[in-house]
Order: structure tokens, then C-alpha cells, then sequence
């Protein structure tokens, strides 16, 4: 089992030492949120919530994920960052192919690209993206990105998006992995088709289970075998024992947090009880499994 550090939504000064900590305390990732914006007014709601509610979100401050991961590499050598989860529809894949070749070069490869598509319509109308095909714009940047980041000559002819030939440099040494986040059926499905791997965003936790099972079975329909990412939440990844259930059934990266991120207003917890929580949970979970 790997094991990612999570904390979003925190003083932007606050990344550098817990990258740094989280990396000397022995957890293998640090994941990296994104979020553009924050509209006055919307009828959308979260699907990770409890109660759908987007207000917590407020005035949360968000670092541009490739911005903070190329920063954090600096400060590091050898924990991973996962973006968890890129908005990847809303972004032309040109742009985010050559922004992930680009850090996973300056970081050496510690980069892996988690993926999803945006629950804000907010997101797309901002950014003058229709929100209707984005599941099929979707799939193109995905072999888009994947294309231009394996080095070479790479052209592409779809419905959303046409290429002529083209090529990066530099690339990275090896293919930066590509994640797939969500929890609905097209999601589940398009992890199963296109994905290095799946990533469960949260929710109710009790329907892990029956995801994981769903993800297996679109595997095997797809003849789709070998290595295969699955980085979860879980409340079993707090324990020994737990983290042993969540191998049996297939987790490949627990991801873990020390407090509630739902509320409203500024994250207040100091910066010596992030530091004192991921080194708790390191001593009695990631250096006891």
C-alpha cells in the first residue's frame, strides 16, 4: 500500500513544509487540488459533500495545480504529487499535455495526473466551453495528453479536437500515469477504458465497496489487465488491519486527511497540528503496515 497526504483549501504557505514533512515522514504522494472559481450565484451542487452544498468553498484559496506542483518539486526529491482532480475538460489538452510534460521533466517523473470532469457548469461557460460533449472532449484529451507526452511525431483527428502533426520537447523519461476520478457510471467506465488507474473522490464511504467492484468488472469486460491504480478514501485506511481489507480488495494508494473539509470559513488549524497529525499517522499506520 502507498499512501497519499491530503490537505486542501490552507494557507498557500503551508504547502512547502508539508510537502516536505509528509515526504520525510515516508508517505509516497502528495495530492494537488484544483478549483478556478467561485461564482455568486449557481444551482449547482457538489457531489462530495453531504449535503451537495458548494458554500464551503468560499473564499477557499486554490493554487494553480501545475504552479504549486513545480514548486513543491523544487523542495523535494522524492515524493509524488497527484493532482486530485484536474478539471481536464475545461483546459485545452495542448496547454495541459505540455504543462505535465513540463513538471514531470523539473520533478523527475514524480508527477501523476489525476483527472476528472468539472460538476460546475460555472467552470465551462468561464472558460467558453460548452458544457454539452464534455464527456466526449473528455476522452480526447486524454489520448491527446497521453500522445504528446510519450515524445514523437503525435497527430489526432476526433469530433472536439483535430491535430496535424506535432511534437513536445522535453518529455518525461516515462509516461506520466493518468488517472481517472469519479464516481458515476461514465466515469467508472471511462477509467476501465482509458485509465492508468481510478481515483475515489470521497462521498459515502460505504459505497467503496460496490465501486471497486464495478471498476473490476469493467476491467475484465474491457480485457484490460496489469497494473492498475486505485487510490481511495477510507476510513480503514487508519489502522493496520484496515489498510490489509483495503489491499484485499484492490486499493493500490490510500489517500488520508486529518480534518473536515466541508466547513465554511478559513481552515484555522495551526501548522504544528497538520505536522503532529501526518507524523502520528505515519508511526502508527504507514511504518506499522
Amino acid at each position: 500500500m502507498r499512501f497519499s497526504f491530503a490537505d486542501s483549501m490552507i494557507d498557500p504557505s503551508f504547502y512547502a513544509p508539508l510537502a516536505r514533512a509528509a515526504e520525510d515522514a515516508g508517505y509516497d504522494s502528495f495530492v494537488v487540488p484544483d478549483s478556478m472559481l467561485y461564482p455568486e450565484k449557481s444551482d449547482d451542487t457538489y457531489p462530495y459533500s453531504p449535503d451537495g452544498s458548494r458554500e464551503f468553498l468560499e473564499d477557499k484559496p486554490f493554487i494553480e495545480p501545475f504552479a504549486l506542483i513545480a514548486a513543491l518539486g523544487a523542495l523535494t526529491q522524492r515524493i509524488r504529487f497527484t493532482t486530485f482532480v484536474l478539471k481536464l475538460p475545461i483546459r485545452h489538452p495542448v496547454l495541459v499535455a505540455k504543462q505535465a510534460a513540463s513538471v514531470a521533466v523539473l520533478t523527475g517523473g514524480r508527477v501523476a495526473l489525476g483527472v476528472g470532469t468539472s460538476p460546475w457548469r460555472h467552470d465551462y461557460t468561464t472558460a467558453g466551453v460548452p458544457w454539452e460533449g464534455r464527456g466526449r472532449r473528455m476522452d480526447e484529451s486524454i489520448e491527446i495528453v497521453r500522445g504528446l507526452t510519450a515524445g514523437g511525431w503525435f497527430e489526432y483527428h476526433g469530433e472536439a479536437y483535430d491535430l496535424e502533426r506535432v511534437k513536445f520537447s522535453p518529455v518525461p523519461a516515462e509516461p506520466i500515469p493518468i488517472l481517472i476520478g469519479g464516481h458515476g457510471e461514465a466515469a467508472l467506465r471511462r477509467a476501465a477504458r482509458l485509465g492508468d488507474g481510478w481515483m475515489h473522490g470521497g462521498g459515502d464511504l460505504s459505497e467503496l465497496p460496490s465501486l471497486l467492484a464495478r471498476i473490476r468488472d469493467l476491467r475484465s469486460e474491457q480485457g484490460r489487465k496489469g497494473l492498475f491504480e486505485i487510490h481511495a478514501i477510507s476510513l480503514d485506511a487508519y489502522t493496520p488491519a484496515g489498510v490489509r481489507r483495503l489491499e484485499d480488495q484492490g486499493v493500490t494508494d490510500a489517500i488520508v486527511g486529518f480534518r473536515w473539509p466541508y466547513h465554511l470559513g478559513p481552515d484555522t488549524e495551526p501548522m504544528q497540528a497538520k505536522l503532529d497529525a501526518l507524523r502520528r499517522f505515519a508511526d502508527g499506520v504507514i511504518h506499522a503496515s
